[in-house]
């Protein structure tokens, strides 16, 4: 291998990463992965962590977007990314035997403004873990008793195991950030922080209340909201929970309560519990976080006794946003899916409820794919129950906000902030997270914390602060090959146990073996790999239009074209000519402005199809095609073979 430096188009060159683009806080997936399939390890966990100080976490929960957009999947299916995060966290991550640092050496204060974050779950944390990185001190207050917020309150332990939160939070403060624990904001107020002398305030706090829905009969004994529910279960609280459970909701955190309900209420029969219940318009992305409340609530429930759990929910079967292996664990353990029915009134008798009337819902959505609901009169229904817990999303809570403290709202109850800098309509005061953006993915929550420390730095560093740079290291791979029989390989399933132990906090998945993550790991495209057509005149490597590379291709990716038979549109046209020296290597002796009017051939290939065999290199006689990974970088580009990205879109 040799590197090399030249000019480069970074857009071109990470769009055929998908994985990476697709992840939100951009962790080259596909390295790590790469690496796995090597037996290397610990560089794969590097990989893995470096850009995500949540690895450990996202590595069991993360609703992985990069295994969506996976190259592998339009072939078969696509890499078991999540599966294989855990595989090298479990390794040297934070909760191992053998954690890695990541950092060669602990930060240090370097400046002097206090930065306050409030809120202790994915976007707290990862602000505080990158404000730390930045050189500032920062304090974390958090309202409840715990760390992690909707981590340790919301996600059930069977799922992520709340050693591995401690971890993840453990590996964060010894970075240097302060923790408050039992510091709710409200208690105390955004002033009181400006005036303790903070000058940059993170709002973190996410959505802690459920949705609810007033329905006749809502005031019903036996009527609770799912997020109460998980917050109770998680922090440890013991209640009864009927034996017949309806689940108001079609997502994955629903699934989750409800099979919680049955493993509890095999624990009641043998140990009699006095304690009562309990106390006191959706966007697609709303719609999706709903759904994976609904899965946590019903699987919950099961775990906590219940013997028979039912779940109710508007969309059809195939409209489900949850996950599918998410749908297929609930019914594999016994709940019984309603779809297409929506809830109508509760039931009850001598203030208990005693069952749900239910409608069928014909439509969840208008011609225009707006949320409105149709139904058909007379197919009311009762399902006979003795608990309903409604699991139909989360609401945000901005009671703390005063107006002396300039913060507005937004119309669904969230905080107003500019997309661009996360801060909010007061100064100094930045939101992050749910709270300012709505429910989303896990994944989300991290890059929002993310972004806010970078913003949080830039507003106080003001005109000094630039931005970080970005440098491209090209490598040329020499006689390239993928492993063997990496196209033919099908995707494992992740090993999870057996029904019969599925009880009360034991986790469902065990994880991958090391040979099933190796060959897992190896299906890998490596999409960060490129064939290159570079030759020149000087070097006697230009093409001789043999057309072997066209022959050899396995997947007909590779096209040999007449210039009489191309068609350039003026967009195409006018690009290449302003990338002119990007492009001076591919386009040899032609102009852009004359492409189609050329004599001669030109080599197509569609990117979307390619498998990084190398089989077309290892064919041209001319050595015109080469095989060549990059990767980009922000340290000093004083160090060798690291050549700057001079175009950037």
């Amino acid at each position: 291998m040799r590197a090399r430096t030249k000019l480069v188009d970074l857009d071109w060159l990470e769009s055929n990463f998908p994985c990476m683009q697709a992840c939100p806080v951009h962790t080259q997936a596909g390295r790590y992965v790469s690496l796995i399939a090597e037996g290397q390890y610990e560089e794969a966990y590097r990989y893995a962590r470096s850009p995500n100080p949540l690895a450990s976490i996202c590595g069991r929960v993360c609703g992985h977007p990069c295994e969506t957009a996976c190259r592998r999947g339009q072939f078969d299916a696509p890499i078991s990314i999540r599966a294989l995060k855990r595989f090298v966290t479990e390794r040297f991550g934070p909760e191992s035997r053998n954690p890695v640092d990541v950092f060669i050496n602990k930060p240090k204060v370097t400046h002097e403004e206090k930065v306050a974050v409030i809120g202790s779950g994915l976007a707290g944390l990862a602000a505080a873990h990158d404000l730390a990185l930045l050189g500032y001190p920062v304090t974390v207050f958090e309202a409840s008793p715990v760390p992690g917020g909707m981590l340790h309150l919301g996600i059930p332990e069977y799922r992520l195991p709340r050693d591995v939160i401690q971890a993840q939070v453990r590996e964060i403060l010894d970075l240097g950030p302060e923790l408050r624990l039992n510091s709710r904001l409200g208690d105390f107020s955004l002033a009181d922080l400006r005036a303790e002398g903070f000058k940059a305030i993170l709002l973190a706090i996410g959505l802690h209340r459920s949705r609810d829905l007033i329905l006749p009969g809502r005031d019903l004994d036996g009527v609770i909201t799912g997020t109460d529910f998980l917050l109770n279960v998680n922090l440890g609280y013991r209640f009864s929970i009927g034996r017949k459970v309806v689940v108001i909701g079609g997502g994955n955190v629903a699934i989750d309560v409800a099979r919680t309900a049955l493993r509890q209420q095999q624990r009641q029969t043998l140990d009699t519990l006095s304690t009562s219940l309990l106390p006191n318009e959706l966007t697609d992305a709303e719609r999706e976080v709903a759904m994976k409340e609904l899965m946590d609530v019903t699987r919950t429930a099961l775990r906590l006794g219940a013997r028979e759990i039912h779940m109710v929910c508007l969309e059809s079967r195939e409209e489900m946003p949850a996950f599918e292996e998410e749908i297929d664990e609930a019914l594999r353990e016994g709940i019984k899916i309603h779809p297409s029915l929506g809830p109508r009134k509760f039931v009850g008798e001598a203030g208990k409820v005693t069952g749900l009337e239910t409608i069928h819902c014909t439509s969840v959505f208008d011609a225009q794919h707006r949320f409105s609901p149709t139904f058909a009169a007379g197919t009311e229904h009762i399902i006979d129950c003795d608990t309903v817990i409604l699991a139909i999303g989360q609401a945000s809570d901005t009671s703390f906000l005063t107006p002396e403290d300039g913060v507005e709202t937004t119309r669904q109850g969230g905080i107003k902030i500019d997309f661009d800098t996360l801060m909010t309509t007061a100064p100094g005061i930045f939101a992050a997270g749910d709270i300012a953006f709505g429910p989303r993915l896990i994944i989300n929550a991290v890059a929002d914390g993310k972004k806010a420390a970078e913003q949080i730095d830039r507003y106080l560093q003001g005109p000094a602060w630039k931005p970080k740079p970005r440098y491209v290291q090209v490598t040329v791979l020499d006689h390239h090959t993928m492993a063997q029989d990496y196209d033919e390989y099908s995707r494992l399933a992740v090993p999870i146990i057996p029904l019969d132990r599925r009880t009360g906090i034991a986790e469902i998945e065990t994880g991958f073996t090391e040979e099933e993550a190796r060959r897992e790991a190896s299906r890998c495209l490596k999409c960060w790999i490129n064939t290159i057509f570079e030759g020149n005149e000087a070097d006697g490597t230009e093409c001789i239009l043999c057309g072997g590379c066209v022959d050899v291709c396995p997947e007909n990716c590779l096209s040999l074209v007449p210039l009489s038979q191309l068609q350039v549109s003026d967009e195409v046209r006018s690009r290449l000519m302003a990338d002119g020296p990007i492009h001076a290597g591919t386009l040899h002796h032609l102009d852009a402005s004359d492409l189609a009017a050329s004599e001669g051939s030109i080599m197509v290939k569609d990117e979307t199809i390619c498998i990084r065999c190398g089989l077309c290199a290892e064919r041209c006689p001319a050595h015109t095609i080469t095989m060549e990974a990059f990767e980009v970088f922000d340290r000093d580009p004083d160090e060798p073979a690291l050549a700057e990205v001079v175009l950037e879109r």
